[in-house]
């Protein structure tokens, strides 16, 4: 009698993510939502040819307080307005919420389950697979944005500040990512939930004196720009929107603590969790 065929070995988280990364990068860069991420991520494009084309008229585009604003000052304000309160968080929150969600719809969720590999692995590749995703296309819009607005020239000067603005930029997908992530594994609609503490609760509590804001991602990002946004007297005013704000090595650490936390928490969640998923 021939022997029963030995199941094949259960891979490591690590080796398992990979997998599943593997399988999940190219669905996720040609999905609906990479189209969606483009649009917004053009908006800051488009701001900076508008930019280009009134200067290329001798004209400024920007005046604060009377004095001109210099490309760079302009870039730093847009990494600060556009990147880091808007893009940042919605992107995290559109693409975090959905990496087991859209299993779940698309009632795929059985198939990645069934193979012998940790179920919390399947969470954290399609978690490394997003940040792959959303970093190939914020990357192209930041650097275009760059080089719209800041003029050759100055690019020596301000190239520092270019590569600490990615950092932040990939700190901020990384860490409202894990969060989101947390959330679209805990919560059955998360969506509303993740649109309710972005643009809810974190700008609630920014407003509002006190400790609360060292609970939101946001307060962290922030006590970082300042050092990243090019030194120039016409940003004083707007500088000064960051006086409360952490130590550098504070809002490093809290960021590093909400990534671990919320991404081991998710991970967590998707382990031991029980789908039910619709007919």
């Amino acid at each position: 009698m021939s022997e029963p065929a030995a199941r094949p070995a259960p891979l490591s988280t690590v080796a398992a993510a990979r997998r599943v990364f593997d399988l999940s990068f190219g669905e996720m860069l040609w999905s609906r939502r990479t189209i969606f991420m483009a649009l917004v991520v053009g908006g800051p494009v488009l701001l900076a040819i508008i930019f280009r084309i009134v200067e290329a008229f001798g004209a400024p585009a920007l005046r604060v307080n009377g004095a001109r604003v210099a490309g760079g000052s302009v870039f730093g304000v847009m990494i600060w307005m556009l990147y880091i309160r808007f893009i940042v968080p919605v992107l995290g929150l559109f693409y975090g919420t959905a990496l087991m969600a859209d299993e779940v719809e698309d009632k795929t969720l059985t198939y990645l389950f069934t193979r012998p590999i940790p179920r919390g692995s399947v969470l954290l590749g399609k978690y490394l697979a997003y940040l792959a995703c959303t970093s190939l296309v914020v990357l192209p819009s930041v650097m275009l944005t760059y080089f719209l607005t800041v003029p050759f020239a100055q690019v020596a000067a301000t190239f520092r500040s270019l590569v600490l603005d990615l950092a932040l930029l990939g700190a901020g997908l990384a860490v409202y990512g894990a969060v989101f992530a947390f959330v679209g594994a805990r919560l059955k609609r998360p969506l509303v939930s993740g649109l309710v503490f972005a643009f809810g609760w974190e700008q609630l509590a920014l407003a509002l004196p006190g400790y609360l804001r060292q609970f939101t991602v946001a307060h962290h990002l922030q006590s970082l720009v300042p050092h990243t946004m090019p030194a120039d007297s016409t940003l004083s005013v707007i500088q000064g929107l960051f006086r409360q704000t952490s130590s550098v090595s504070a809002a490093l650490t809290a960021l590093g603590l909400m990534l671990v936390v919320f991404l081991w928490l998710a991970m967590r969640t998707v382990a031991r969790r029980e789908y039910v998923l619709e007919q």
